[in-house]
This record gives structure tokens, C-alpha cells and sequence, in this order.
């Protein structure tokens, strides 16, 4: 907080520091007997009529009365990272839709607007890094128009939580009554350590998603247009570890290696084997054969309930970078595909 040279907590924020990153202390019980208060960081996206409301990190928002501010100040941007490869947000948006390529990609302005058929919001959704070109307004119905001329509901991914996010993106959709639907953070680690971690020496990997593969696979759906999505990117990889005989392997996993990039993603265990380390051996093994073509840092993404995975990439060495949402439009029937 901000203390004055008297000692005393001062307020040094105003409403020209919309946009910025802020840390806020404020009075949670006003006029209680005995004051209680509490702190919010994030970024202050809008100061209107007494009102300020700020963006935390995980995209939620929280409203505080200006009567209530006790102290105030701008903070830096990003905290310093400890460890974990340095990444910028637009670098890691720009792998991760490579990693998950959609099948048709339209430019507007800055803004690339992606559909897939429908198969997982990411294919199907806005990547709305920079200017789209037009007033907001103008952008949005663009996006509806075109969604809809493709039969499918139109979605905006936006991030909140690092360096050039997008809270301020966020907050005007919310105020247009888009709805948030999904939550997941972006999480990255070093490649080595992964590696190290187990031999992978049961793990059989291949270029293509085969029949096995996709037994294995939990999303809904699994057409050709799912194919095409899960075999696009720069250099692809799957894993598998057979089951038993006549059954769907005992885990999966997919990577996609991207310059010094290594993405993970459906990483999957048979229910009545988890617990037996096959996560880390399918991880291991890609990471193995990332390291082999060059890469060094990975990322993959988690939903925010996801305990057990969570669990595990952390004991992997993986930290959260940023979080990412989903917003659809209003007055659009929502996805029957739940995957982020």
C-alpha cells in the first residue's frame, strides 16, 4: 500500500488510471466497530459515478465503492517471473492457435476469427490480438455476421492476468452482455526437467491419431473436421500406451512442437489406471522427442477446477502464466462441445 511520509495510507489512483494495473486496500465493513479491510489487485477497468471496478487475475471482477478506498497505488504491469521460461502473452496466443489450428481463419483488422465446425471453442472463437479496424461495436456485429453466416455462435477469447492482457477487452463485452462461459489458465515449464522424470519407454508414439488413439479420447464429436483440428500444427505428435488386449489404450497425449515451443494437450488416463504415474510416462516420452527437434519451454492449458491435473502439472514444474475465457455472444444458443 501507499503510506505518505507522516505515515498515514494515501489514495493515489484516479480515474486516468483506467487501463493500469492497480493495488487497492478498502474499508469490507464500513462503519463497523471495529474496521476490517481488504486488498484487491488487478487492473482498474472503469472508475464511473463513485464506482471503480477491477480485474484480478482470473478474470473476475470486483466493485468498489470509491467512499471505501482507503489506499491506492499503481503497481508494475506483470510481476517478475522466478521461474518458468519468459513469455509474453501475444507470444504464447500466437503458438497456442497454431497448436490447435483452425480450419478456416478470416482477418479482421488485427483480430483473426477462426472456425472449425464447431469442434472446441479455441477453433471456433476470435483471437482478438490488437485492432480489429472498426469501433468495438462495429467489430462485434462483424463477428456475429460472420459466425452466424457459418451456422455457429459467435465467441470472443479474451485473457486476463499478465502483461498486455486483455481486462479491458473483457469488461466491455461484459457491459454488452456477452457471457463468460468457460475459465482455463495457460501454464508453462521448462522441457528438460519433464523429460527426466520418467523412462516413457512403454509409450509408442506416431504422427497420426490412429483408431486406439481416438478410443481413448474424451471429447464428443471425434468427425473429420476433429481430425483436421487435431492433426494441424507446425510438428505434431501422438502418444499412446496400449491397454489390454481388445480395450482402448491406458493413456494418451498429444504434443505439438513449435520452435522452442512444446504444447501438451489431451493427456488422458483410463480411469481404473490413474494413480500409476502414465500421465508423466506420456508426457515424458513427447517431451523426449520435442527436446530432439529443438524445443525447450512448454505450455499447456487447464481448466480452473481441474484439481488432479492441476496437481500434477505443478508437481511437473509447470506454473500459471495467464488465465483465458471464452465470451459468447448474447442471445446465441451455447456450444454443445465443452472443451476450452
Amino acid at each position: 500500500m501507499e503510506i505518505s511520509a507522516a505515515g498515514r495510507l494515501e489514495v493515489r489512483i484516479t480515474p486516468a488510471d483506467v487501463g493500469k494495473r492497480v493495488s487497492v486496500r478498502r474499508l469490507s465493513e464500513p462503519g463497523a466497530a471495529q474496521e476490517k479491510f481488504t486488498d484487491t489487485v488487478g487492473v482498474l477497468t472503469s472508475w464511473d459515478s463513485g464506482v471503480l471496478m477491477i480485474t484480478r487475475r482470473d478474470g473476475q471482477s470486483v466493485r468498489i465503492a470509491e467512499s471505501a478506498l482507503v489506499a491506492g497505488k499503481v503497481v508494475p504491469a506483470a510481476p517478475a517471473r522466478r521461474r518458468g521460461p519468459a513469455a509474453s502473452y501475444e507470444e504464447l496466443a500466437r503458438v497456442c492457435s497454431r497448436g490447435w489450428r483452425p480450419l478456416e481463419t478470416e482477418r479482421l483488422g488485427e483480430w483473426e476469427l477462426r472456425a472449425s465446425g464447431g469442434f472446441t471453442r479455441r477453433a471456433n472463437s476470435v483471437l482478438p490480438l490488437g485492432d480489429p479496424g472498426l469501433p468495438l461495436d462495429a467489430a462485434l456485429a462483424a463477428v456475429r455476421r460472420w459466425y452466424g453466416e457459418r451456422g455457429l455462435p459467435a465467441y470472443v477469447q479474451t485473457a486476463t492476468g499478465a502483461e498486455g492482457t486483455q481486462e479491458l477487452l473483457s469488461a466491455e463485452l461484459e457491459r454488452r452482455g456477452w457471457v463468460r462461459e468457460v475459465t482455463a489458465e495457460l501454464w508453462t515449464g521448462a522441457l528438460a526437467p519433464i523429460a527426466d522424470r520418467a523412462e516413457g519407454t512403454g509409450v509408442v508414439l506416431s504422427r497420426q491419431a490412429d483408431e486406439a488413439w481416438l478410443a481413448r479420447y474424451q471429447r464428443k464429436g471425434v468427425s473429420e473436421v476433429a481430425l483436421r483440428v487435431l492433426g494441424g500444427g507446425p510438428s505434431v505428435w501422438f502418444a499412446t500406451v496400449p491397454g489390454a488386449e481388445g480395450e482402448p489404450p491406458a493413456a494418451i497425449g498429444r504434443c505439438v512442437v513449435d520452435g522452442r515451443w512444446a504444447g501438451f494437450a489431451a493427456v488422458e488416463v483410463d480411469p481404473g489406471r490413474r494413480r500409476q504415474g502414465l500421465a508423466t510416462e506420456v508426457m515424458a516420452a513427447l517431451a523426449r522427442r520435442a527436446l530432439d527437434e529443438g524445443a525447450s519451454a512448454a505450455w499447456l492449458q487447464v481448466e480452473t477446477d481441474n484439481e488432479g491435473a492441476r496437481a500434477l502439472y505443478a508437481a511437473l514444474g509447470f506454473t500459471p502464466h495467464h488465465a483465458y475465457h471464452h465470451y459468447r455472444a448474447p442471445d446465441t444458443t451455447e456450444s454443445d462441445d465443452r472443451d476450452h
